[in-house]
């Protein structure tokens, strides 16, 4: 299988690792001269074979919408456009529709994992009409961990529904992220007894019930920066959490803990604490988001 991505930046980079290691023949296309295959859109469009698989992966909003644009004009009917950033799953009806028009078709993808999803696989959850995620599966196969199917890709519905799912994973994952960090600050703070805190967060990695990524990823930012003096605590949202509390309004569903690590990422931006550090720290080690220097 050949397929084109569109979007070579960090994510969509080691993505194009994953899926050549998986057999997948990939033509890639970015703006930007150093990392692209080919020139253009419509070079892409030449260089894969008919009916094409396109998966796109630039940063959400008018970004997404401008790419979906571009490629109604150099793809065909039949033609498969795979949207795995991470956009409101309100768009993905829009841009199915200007699609369609063309004849083309769409489904769209949450992608969890990272920087470190070339190694370890990609966890997916497709929106979409079940045929197309059929066709797709070769492509979402090569990206998911090894083992189970269904333990790192699910087909979660409708077009949206990958999105949707994507948002409220982000949304838990904000909450975790903020439990761990308030832990951190608490042994932090009682440093006449507590002599040594990365030392109590490993001992943690094995057998308790709090054992998990999240936890291996702090150790290891912990071990580089024991006190994460070289980390300012300013903490951005990349807008899945405030849509992830938008809709929880919407539907009368109490999500009283992700509200919360919504909130505290915007007090990070008041005052420095030892806490926002930490998940400062967390988010640089897992997705490789930038971190302001102390």
């Amino acid at each position: 299988m050949h397929i084109g991505l569109v979007g070579l930046g960090r994510m969509g980079n080691n993505m194009r690792i994953r899926l050549r290691a998986g057999g997948i023949e990939v033509t890639g296309y970015d703006p930007n001269p150093e990392v692209t295959d080919v020139p253009d859109l419509a070079a892409l469009a030449a260089a894969i074979p008919s009916p094409r698989i396109v998966w796109v992966m630039v940063p959400s909003g008018p970004i997404t919408t401008g790419v979906i644009t571009d490629l109604a004009a150099v793809l065909n009917e039949g033609d498969l456009v795979i949207e795995g950033g991470n956009s409101k799953f309100t768009e993905d009806a829009k841009h199915a529709a200007l699609l369609a028009e063309r004849g083309i078709r769409y489904v769209d993808c949450g992608v969890s994992g990272g920087i470190w999803g070339a190694q370890n696989g990609y966890g997916l959850m497709a929106g979409g009409d079940p045929a197309d995620i059929e066709r797709a599966m070769p492509v979402f196969d090569a990206l998911r961990p090894e083992g189970p199917r269904e333990e790192g890709f699910v087909h979660a519905g409708a077009i949206g529904a990958g999105h949707y799912a994507k948002m409220v994973h982000n949304g838990i994952e904000y909450a975790l992220m903020q439990a761990w960090a308030e832990g951190y600050e608490l042994l932090e703070a009682k440093d006449e007894l507590i002599h040594d805190v990365p030392g109590v967060f490993k001992a943690w990695q094995r057998g308790t019930v709090v054992r998990g990524w999240l936890l291996e990823l702090l150790v290891k930012a912990l071990e580089e920066d024991p006190e994460f003096t070289d980390i300012e605590g300013y903490v951005e949202d990349s807008g899945e959490g405030r849509w992830t509390v938008e809709e929880a309004l919407n539907n009368a569903v109490p999500v009283p803990t992700i509200s919360a690590s919504i909130f505290a990422r915007f007090v990070s931006r008041q005052e420095d604490s030892p806490a926002m550090k930490a998940v400062a720290a967390l988010r640089k080690q897992f997705g490789g988001h930038a971190v302001r220097k102390a």
